[in-house]
């Protein structure tokens, strides 16, 4: 049996944890549970906390539930929020949970036969024929409103400056979220669920229950809410959330975003986010310190994820994607399909042309000015050509250069530079 509180302790996993947990876990396998917020078909990377967690467990001989919450997931968790988040039909979380299911696969074993193998779990099978009256008198009156009031999910929602308050829905939530507890306690002997640090109270309402109904003992441990040096929110680009599914975020683009972490941020996730050993991780440490401009640290961070969540080849992709934004020749950008091209030059100025603009040949003035705009007029676009500042397909070019088909890239782009850092893509349609 492997210490899994020693193991989640040195990579900074470990928030806050209930005492005698560490005692209890070593004498024999245990049940653990993570919940998942169902509201997406596709986990973002602030879900992989909870989910490494769940893996560490699984690799210390424990047995790890992810919980989806069908039912909490149609009442909202107040935790962290200040508005009441929409409410789901039951067929969209049953959709979301088979493609969260689905992911969490590449970092759960599912199908061991061993007696720890992970299971995925869905509260709305346990909730959906409890009825009210029920539940408020199996649940609610072991549990006060004096002791739900004091949780700080419920506090900072009363007292906020900009407080709306909240809704009894709302208010129930840590109730229904502590009978999950129960119930995991009853149908599977799970004794101890983990989650991010704001969500404490709710857990230990579902230690509070098997007490006072069971007479049991179940345990809590939190991580950390992951945070960036700079002050910005974990998991967040200027196009929203970075997703697992590569559909939502590409592998190029969710590659990019651990390579581009700060060298705080990176020392600190390489020990969250991958399962590369305490000596290895202590030597990439040495390393990217005695040279930082080599980011030994982010390339192995996102090489090490990029994988784990997609694919080698995916990884393999992105890398060479990466390399033909630098790379002095057009070879490595000539292998890029449509999407991954115009995500390397996202952001980058662009324009569309007719193929009818090219199959008589374009002039250079016209591609970079009357055209498309790029440059302010002709006459800006000829100085820029004598000055010898311009490149077509990172070749450099003179006002006598005349475009045609054979100049396109994938037979659909071209792309010009105007000195070392300003391109411009034309998109042939």
């Amino acid at each position: 049996m492997k210490n899994f509180i020693e193991e989640v302790t040195w990579r900074g996993m470990l928030h806050d944890v209930m005492p005698g947990t560490e005692e209890h876990l070593m004498e024999q396998m245990r049940v653990a549970y993570v919940g998942i917020d169902p509201t997406a078909d596709s986990l973002h990377i602030g879900h992989l906390v909870g989910v490494m967690l769940l893996r560490h467990f699984q690799l210390s001989g424990h047995k790890p539930l992810a919980l989806v919450g069908g039912a909490t997931g149609m009442i909202g968790d107040p935790s962290g929020k200040s508005n009441e988040r929409n409410l789901l039909d039951e067929a969209t979380l049953r959709h979301n949970q088979e493609a969260i299911k689905a992911q969490l696969a590449r970092f759960l074993d599912f199908t061991s036969a061993e007696a720890n193998a992970a299971e995925l779990v869905n509260n709305y099978d346990w909730m959906k024929e409890f009825s009210f009256l029920d539940f408020i008198r199996d649940v609610g009156k072991h549990i006060t409103v004096n002791y739900m009031m004091a949780k700080d999910s419920v506090k900072k929602r009363l007292t906020g400056e900009t407080s709306e308050g909240m809704s009894f829905t709302e208010f129930t939530y840590q109730l229904v979220q502590g009978y999950d507890f129960l119930h995991l306690y009853r149908a599977k002997k799970c004794t101890l669920q983990m989650g991010g640090s704001d969500q404490w109270g709710n857990i230990t309402t579902g230690t509070e229950l098997v007490r006072r109904i069971e007479s049991g003992k179940a345990y809590a441990l939190t991580c950390p809410l992951i945070t960036k040096a700079d002050g910005t929110k974990f998991g967040k680009s200027e196009g929203g959330n970075i997703w697992l599914d590569a559909e939502r975020t590409s592998p190029y683009k969710f590659y990019q975003y651990w390579l581009n972490t700060s060298d705080v941020d990176a020392e600190k996730y390489i020990k969250i986010f991958t399962f590369l050993d305490k000596e290895t991780i202590e030597k990439l440490i040495v390393e990217h310190n005695e040279a930082p401009h080599l980011r030994a640290l982010q390339k192995r961070l996102a090489e090490e994820i990029t994988v784990m969540v997609h694919s080698a080849a995916d990884l393999e992709n992105a890398i060479a994607a990466s390399n033909a934004f630098f790379s002095p020749s057009m070879d490595e950008l000539k292998k890029l399909d449509e999407k991954t091209f115009l995500e390397v030059f996202d952001g980058v100025p662009q324009a569309e042309i007719s193929m009818e603009d090219l199959s008589a040949g374009l002039d250079m003035i016209a591609a970079l000015a009357a055209k498309t705009n790029f440059l302010a007029s002709n006459s800006d676009a000829r100085r820029e050509l004598k000055q010898n500042s311009i490149s077509l397909n990172k070749e450099k070019v003179g006002e006598d250069k005349i475009i045609t088909k054979e100049d396109l890239i994938n037979n659909q782009f071209l792309l010009l530079q105007k000195g070392k850092k300003n391109y411009y893509v034309i998109k042939v349609k």
